[in-house]
């Protein structure tokens, strides 16, 4: 088995590509090793020193190190956890064995701009993002602002607030007028 790595525009966070498929479908972000109970995998990595997040793509796994760890020390003692993971046969995920879509659910008034805002970030925002270890799922909208969760290699990174502002805000805004603002917001 051979693990491929790619940096992230997050100097904390490296994705991991091991070749397999890691989730069937949606995401699963595991911010401490307190929430990886239902996750063997994410269990084995945070047994890693230093480790302080795990997030599952469909075909990747993105870790996210504590800032006095080193990647030359982590790297391959994460690079093993995942190996001796998927030779072990063991599952991804305990229980319903799969991630989620992501988005929060929104009924009301606004509904109709939800469904567009949801669908922008699902075709043109969420590909792009994942590309570099992460995800953006939609949480809130109120009074013309949209309300955005970031997870992966996307929480904490230093330009994250640049990709919001700059890229997804001008992006909503300009195909949806009610759209005002867009906010990250801490789940």
């Amino acid at each position: 088995m051979f693990i491929q790595t790619e940096s992230t525009p997050n100097p904390a966070t490296l994705k991991f590509l091991p070749g397999l498929t890691v989730l069937e479908m949606g995401t699963a972000d595991f911010p401490n090793a307190d929430t990886a109970e239902k996750s063997p995998l994410a269990s084995r990595i945070f047994a890693v020193e230093g480790v302080s997040g795990v997030f599952f793509g469909t075909d990747f796994v993105t870790v996210t190190k504590a800032e006095a760890i080193d990647w030359d020390h982590a790297k391959p003692a994460i690079l093993g956890a995942i190996m001796e993971h998927f030779q072990s046969g063991a599952p991804v995920m305990e229980g319903e064995g799969g991630g989620t879509g992501g988005h929060a659910e929104h009924d009301g008034e606004d509904a109709e701009i939800v469904g567009q805002i949801k669908e922008l970030l699902d075709t043109r925002v969420r590909p792009a993002v994942a590309q570099d270890g992460g995800d953006i799922t939609f949480h809130g909208f109120d009074r013309g602002v949209v309300y955005l969760h970031m997870q992966g290699a996307c929480a904490g990174c230093p330009s994250s607030t640049l990709t919001l502002k700059m890229g997804i805000e001008n992006l909503l805004r300009h195909y949806i007028p009610e759209v005002l603002e867009v906010r990250p917001v801490a789940v």
